[in-house]
């Protein structure tokens, strides 16, 4: 399984508005330069976020972008399937007969591919984006702590 920019990209973005107080706004311009995320292809993102229910769009002079949801309510899982859709490791778990061998989704490999993403999504949807926020900001403090200033 391999994630695609836009969602490494959405992670990015989920993040930066969960460090910021719930119900805050910010500009796409503002998201996108703290970010470094071309602007084109934050609104794209955002338009999935947005679909997703895991952010809001506000127009007018006072618009900008907002969580739909608190980050303890905001998953790895939720951010994943709001850009990709449903992941699948391999496709005769959700297409049984696609299988070319005629297996219709009973065998080996696809029991062992099936117990994988079962935890695979259990631990995804685990990690919510309030536990992310905190971390982030213990690796940002741990990181420029006067102690480390002072090493250097």
């Amino acid at each position: 399984m391999k994630l695609n920019q836009a969602t490494d990209y959405a992670f990015r973005m989920v993040l930066h508005m969960s460090l910021l107080p719930y119900g805050t706004k910010i500009t796409g311009g503002e998201l996108a330069k703290a970010q470094n995320i071309p602007d084109r292809f934050l609104l794209k993102i955002m338009r999935n976020l947005i679909a997703g229910k895991i952010m809001q769009s506000f127009r007018g002079v006072d618009g900008g972008f907002a969580l739909a949801k608190k980050p303890k309510d905001i998953t790895l899982l939720s951010v994943i399937e709001a850009v990709e859709g449903k992941t699948y490791l391999q496709r005769c778990l959700y297409d049984s007969e696609s299988c070319s061998r005629g297996c219709h989704g009973r065998c080996s490999v696809q029991e062992a591919f099936g117990s994988i993403q079962y935890n695979l999504v259990k631990e995804l949807d685990a990690v919510d984006f309030e536990t992310l926020a905190k971390r982030e900001r213990e690796i940002h403090v741990r990181n420029t702590s006067p102690s480390k200033a002072a090493q250097a």
